[in-house]
């Protein structure tokens, strides 16, 4: 074998193996999703846009392809499950709104409009922290009205039968291009998920309890 091909094949085996990627959301209805109190909220497949009066408010245009919490009350979660995997998702909320990304359904990416701070002493809970672990290291928010997008690279917790042998991991997170967090450790999931308890896998769950937000070009990788 030539040393090139040796070089090759040496940095294959070192390099993570990622299965392809998987839209949860197929853009045009809520197939696969499921609602955390199907009794309350109303999530819609439309445009999103902000209202021309009222900057506080999303509303959904007929057609298109995002998917909106037109009508806050309740999380929304996959019926899929993920482990160790590569989340890309984009997002608008309207001005003073609050959601969130859940990893696992567990571990929150906070969204949040604290863009009036311009990233003073930021803090878990402003926009991109990871809540209550981590402040977001720079300050990347457009603002409310301004479709985001977060990459989050995701470690899930380890366990040797019932015993937990590894944390949670942000390996990193990278908010409109900028990376915002790095190998960020959770020893137990965030306030305000799915169940409270730490598992090998969970589903990816969008905040709608809160505030409006809308979401599009939602990916998972899994990592294997």
């Amino acid at each position: 074998m030539s040393c090139s091909r040796l070089t090759a094949l040496c940095a294959a085996l070192l390099l993570p193996a990622f299965a392809s990627a998987d839209s949860p959301f197929d853009g045009k209805s809520l197939a696969g999703w499921k609602a955390k109190h199907s009794d309350k909220g109303k999530w819609v497949v439309g445009t999103a846009v902000v209202g021309e009066k009222s900057p506080d408010i999303l509303v959904a245009k007929k057609g298109g392809s995002d998917l909106v919490n037109i009508q806050p009350g309740s999380d929304l979660l996959t019926e899929e499950k993920y482990g160790d995997c590569t989340v890309e998702v984009e997002f608008m909320i309207p001005k003073g709104s609050n959601s969130g990304v859940y990893l696992m359904g567990e571990y929150e990416v906070q969204i949040y409009d604290t863009f009036a701070k311009k990233g003073k002493d930021p803090k878990p809970g402003d926009m991109a922290g990871i809540y209550t672990f981590a402040p977001p290291k720079v300050f990347a928010d457009k603002g409310p009205g301004a479709w985001q997008k977060f990459v989050i690279e995701f470690q899930a917790p380890k366990f040797e039968g019932s015993k937990k042998v590894s944390n949670t991991k942000f390996l990193k997170v990278t908010f409109n291009d900028v990376v915002i967090h790095e190998n960020v450790e959770c020893d137990k999931p965030t306030p305000g998920g799915l169940t409270g308890k730490e598992m090998p896998e969970g589903p990816l769950m969008f905040q709608g309890d809160h505030g409006q937000v809308a979401f599009r070009n939602i990916k998972v990788t899994p990592r294997k």
